[in-house]
């Protein structure tokens, strides 16, 4: 009686265990244009393989060396979903990993994403991915692939979750950080907002605050609290690899993530140097200053958690330092010198903090 059934074709289905294969075909399809959009030297971007290609000898390097990243975004999707703005964080996919690349003196190629879901809402997903491919588009890097999986059980209602995987390459004389000593001058590049770091932090703080994210934000009436935290991670590899080839001046990089300047500054640093930040240099925007009061979260607290106002900093020699802020501005970055290298005394800590943060 049930073979019959299951013959007669009225048996259990992939789609009644809540997997849509035909919603996920669907947005294949109409992902293929984005990553055709990304194409660049040494990449088909064609979608549907079981892997995707690239071809290093075309892109010309002479002695390469391949530098990989991975990465997320965070809890900054929960905003995402539940403002239903979804191009934004498929950028911040994107440029937390290729960030991370450039930090070590190599090009971005391609990029892979992975995204999770319970439902697989197609509208959606194709926000991501169409943000993921701006993203890619802004770090002159391919999408060749990815996976979208649907797990029911998994993930519930409207909820998803990201990762990427990013690959670059730098010739092998060229790698970052090198040189680093002290005297060396520190200039940082201005950050778009909080990028995609301390979110959770971020959500309690505005529950506390007891406004909406559809409401105006407090710090700056033309925008919805919504819109300002989902500003995009800002991209700095292009301008980077600009000032990099116009210069060949830039010792060291650092990309201002989770831990701030006092985790992520000694990851460049050789033990004997410490980077002495002038905290009165740093564009802390009325965002961070909002954020602050509404939690009364203490300076260093702010410092380990945000980036602050600086996304990126560069470690250059002092007689460079003008004309590598000039390329990077030129480029459309806005830098500031925030200090310098010293020699470290004993076991101090790698980061010394001068001043104070202000909204100038």
């Amino acid at each position: 009686m049930i073979r019959a059934k299951q013959a007669a074709g009225n048996g259990v289905s992939y789609a009644d265990s809540g997997v849509d294969i035909a919603a996920g075909n669907a947005l294949v399809e109409a992902i293929k244009p984005l990553a055709r959009s990304t194409r660049r030297k040494g990449a088909s971007s064609a979608l549907g393989g079981f892997g995707g290609l690239f071809d290093l000898k075309a892109c010309g390097f002479k002695d390469p060396v391949l530098v990989a990243a991975n990465d997320g975004v965070g809890t900054k999707l929960r905003i995402a979903i539940e403002t239903g703005r979804h191009h934004g964080v498929g950028i911040d996919l994107v440029a937390m990993s290729v960030n991370d690349l450039v930090v070590q003196g190599a090009e971005p190629l391609f990029f892979l994403d992975y995204y999770a879901t319970g439902k697989l809402d197609v509208k959606a997903a194709a926000q991501v991915i169409a943000g993921i491919a701006d993203g890619c588009k802004q770090a002159g890097c391919a999408l060749i692939g990815g996976e979208t999986a649907e797990m029911p059980g998994m993930y519930h209602g409207d909820d998803y979750d990201l990762a990427g995987f990013a690959v670059g390459a730098a010739e092998r004389n060229k790698l970052l950080p090198r040189d680093v000593k002290p005297g060396d001058v520190i200039l940082g590049l201005a950050s778009s907002g909080p990028h995609s770091n301390g979110y959770s932090l971020v959500r309690k703080l505005v529950q506390m605050s007891g406004l909406s994210y559809d409401g105006k934000a407090p710090f700056d009436r033309k925008l919805t609290l919504g819109d300002a935290l989902l500003a995009p991670t800002r991209i700095y590899v292009k301008p980077i690899l600009r000032a990099m080839k116009q210069t060949d001046a830039i010792k060291a990089l650092a990309h201002i993530t989770g831990g701030g300047f006092i985790e992520n500054i000694p990851r460049v640093l050789p033990r004997t140097a410490v980077a002495e930040i002038d905290l009165g240099q740093v564009p802390y925007t009325p965002l961070f200053d909002w954020l602050q009061g509404v939690g009364g979260v203490a300076g260093r607290e702010m410092l380990r958690t945000f980036n602050c106002g600086i996304g990126m900093i560069a470690v250059v020699a002092a007689k460079d330092a003008k004309k590598v802020a000039a390329s990077l501005r030129r480029s459309g970055e806005t830098v500031v010198t925030l200090g310098a290298i010293a020699r470290r005394k004993g076991q101090e800590e790698q980061v010394a903090l001068k001043g104070a943060l202000a909204v100038k």
